[in-house]
C-alpha cells in the first residue's frame, strides 16, 4: 500500500502568532510591515527570532543581533517573544489537525506529520483535503500554514518548504527530479552547512548531483552510514514511520549565543545557572535524571571546546547541575579567552527513582540540603509552568544584567 503524508508548517509562526493576538485587539498586523520577534527595542539587544515578509527586503536575517537588524530598517517594530502563546496556537493548529488524521506526529512547536495512509475511502482527493486543513485553519485561528504531501516524510517536509506561504504542494516519486533535484544541496533535509561545503568542494551542487553520485565515492567523502543517508533522501527514499507519540528523548540540551563577549566567571557563571536551571526544568518535567552532564564552549574565532563528566548518581535539581557544570567550565577554561556561546547538555539518562541518591556536591551537608533543593526546583516549576517561564528569574541571573539570545531544543521558527 502506498503512503500518503502530510507536512503543516506554520508559516513565521512565532510572528504569525503574535500578528494574531494585536490584530484580535484591534492593533497593526506584524504581517504587513517591516517587523520581527526578539530582542528588546530600547536595549537594542538581542537577536532576530522570526521575521516578516516586509522586513526581508531589508535584508533581515533570522538569528542576527537586533542592533544589526535596526541599522538596516530604523523603522523596524519589534516584539517580544512569548512562549506561552507559542503554546497555545501549536495546540490549537494541532488539535485541528488531529481531527482529520488518525496519525499525527508533533514534529516542533510549529511543525507536524499527517499520516493518511489507507483512507483513500474518507479522503480519495488528497490535495482537496490539503486545502480543506490549510483554508480551516486560516479561518478559525488567523494564520497560515504550507502543507507538503508525499510518500514519505521527507518527500512532504521538503514540498512544504517550497514557495510561501499559504501553499499546498506535492512531492511524489515522478516529481523528484523535476522539484528536487534542481535545489542546492543544502536544502535537502537534515544537510548542514559543514556537509553542504563539503559536497561543493566535491563539485556536488544540487540535490540531483547528490543523487546521482557515485555511492562509493559518497563513502569516502562522508563516511559509511552519513554517505547512505544523504543518498537515499537525495533519492527520496525514507522508510521512517509517522509516530503518534514523540519518541523518548535522549538528552537535553540548552544553548545560548552571547551578545556581549564574557570574560569573567561571575558572567560565565550567572549564564551557567540559567541554562541549568532551564534544562533541568525541561528534563524533571519528563521525570528523567541524568549521569552525565557536558559543557560546550565557542570562542570568537568559532571554535568550540566541550568537556563532559559521568556522575556515580543521576541528578536533576538545578543546584546539582549547574555546580557540575561550574567545575567542567574551569577546568577547560583557564586563558579566560572571550566566550561567545554557552550550553549545557544531559545525557545517559534514567527515569528509575531507585537508580541512586541526589549527588553530594558539598559532602554531608548537601545530603541535608537536597530535600531543599528538590522543594525548591518543584516550587519554581509549578510557578513557571502557570505563569510562564519568566515569570522568575533567580537572584545570579537577575543581578548579573546579562542578555543572551536563548536557544530551547526543541523550539524552532521556519522563516525562510
Amino acid at each position: 500500500m502506498k503512503r500518503l503524508i502530510f507536512h503543516i508548517d506554520v508559516n513565521s509562526a512565532f510572528l504569525s502568532w503574535e500578528s494574531v493576538r494585536r490584530v484580535g485587539r484591534g492593533e497593526a498586523d506584524l504581517r504587513l510591515v517591516p517587523s520581527c520577534i526578539g530582542g528588546s527595542p530600547e536595549s537594542r539587544r538581542g537577536v532576530v527570532l522570526a521575521k516578516s515578509i516586509p522586513a526581508k527586503q531589508y535584508n533581515i536575517r533570522t538569528g542576527e543581533p537586533i542592533a544589526l537588524a535596526l541599522r538596516k530598517c530604523p523603522s523596524l517594530v519589534i516584539a517580544p517573544p512569548d512562549f506561552r502563546l507559542y503554546s497555545r496556537c501549536s495546540k490549537a493548529f494541532k488539535d485541528i489537525c488531529r481531527a482529520y488524521a488518525p496519525v499525527v506526529e508533533e514534529f516542533s512547536i510549529d511543525e507536524c506529520f499527517l499520516d493518511f495512509t489507507g483512507t483513500s475511502h474518507i479522503y480519495p482527493d488528497p490535495i482537496a483535503l490539503a486545502y480543506e486543513i490549510k483554508d480551516r485553519i486560516k479561518s478559525e485561528l488567523g494564520f497560515t500554514v504550507n502543507v507538503g504531501i508525499g510518500e514519505n516524510k521527507l518527500c512532504a517536509k521538503m514540498a512544504s518548504d517550497f514557495e510561501k506561504p499559504d501553499r499546498v504542494h506535492t512531492l511524489f516519486p515522478e516529481e523528484i527530479p523535476e522539484k528536487m533535484w534542481k535545489l542546492p544541496v543544502g536544502d535537502l533535509l537534515f544537510v548542514g552547512g559543514s556537509t553542504a561545503k563539503k559536497l561543493n568542494d566535491f563539485g556536488i551542487k544540487t540535490i540531483g548531483d547528490l543523487a546521482l553520485f557515485d555511492e562509493n565515492g559518497l563513502k569516502s567523502l562522508l563516511g559509511e552510514k552519513l554517505s547512505a543517508q544523504c543518498h537515499n533522501y537525495a533519492n527520496g527514499i525514507d522508510n521512517s514511520p509517522v509516530r503518534a507519540e514523540r519518541e523518548e528523548a535522549k538528552s537535553y540540551s540548552n544553548s545560548v549565543t552571547l551578545e556581549d563577549d564574557v570574560k569573567t566567571d561571575d558572567a560565565a557563571h550567572a549564564i551557567l545557572l540559567e541554562l541549568a536551571d532551564s534544562v533541568s526544568r525541561h528534563m524533571r518535567a519528563d521525570g528523567a535524571r541524568a549521569y552525565s552532564v557536558s559543557v560546550t564552549i565557542r570562542f570568537l574565532d568559532f571554535k568550540n571546546k566541550s568537556h563532559q563528566c559521568q556522575l556515580p548518581s543521576p541528578i536533576d535539581t538545578t543546584k546539582a547541575v549547574y555546580e557540575t557544570a561550574k567545575r567542567l567550565l574551569s577546568e577547560m577554561w583557564k586563558n579566560r579567552r572571550p566566550l561567545r556561546l554557552i550550553s549545557i547538555t544531559l545525557s545517559n539518562l534514567t527515569k528509575d527513582r531507585d537508580a541512586g541518591v541526589q549527588m553530594s556536591l558539598f559532602g554531608e551537608a548537601e545530603s541535608l540540603s537536597s530535600e531543599r533543593d528538590e522543594r525548591l526546583d518543584k516550587t519554581l516549576d509549578k510557578i513557571r509552568g502557570r505563569y510562564g517561564s519568566g515569570i522568575v528569574k533567580r537572584g545570579k541571573v537577575l543581578n548579573s544584567g546579562l542578555n543572551v539570545a536563548r536557544k530551547f531544543s526543541g523550539e524552532k521558527d521556519n522563516d525562510r
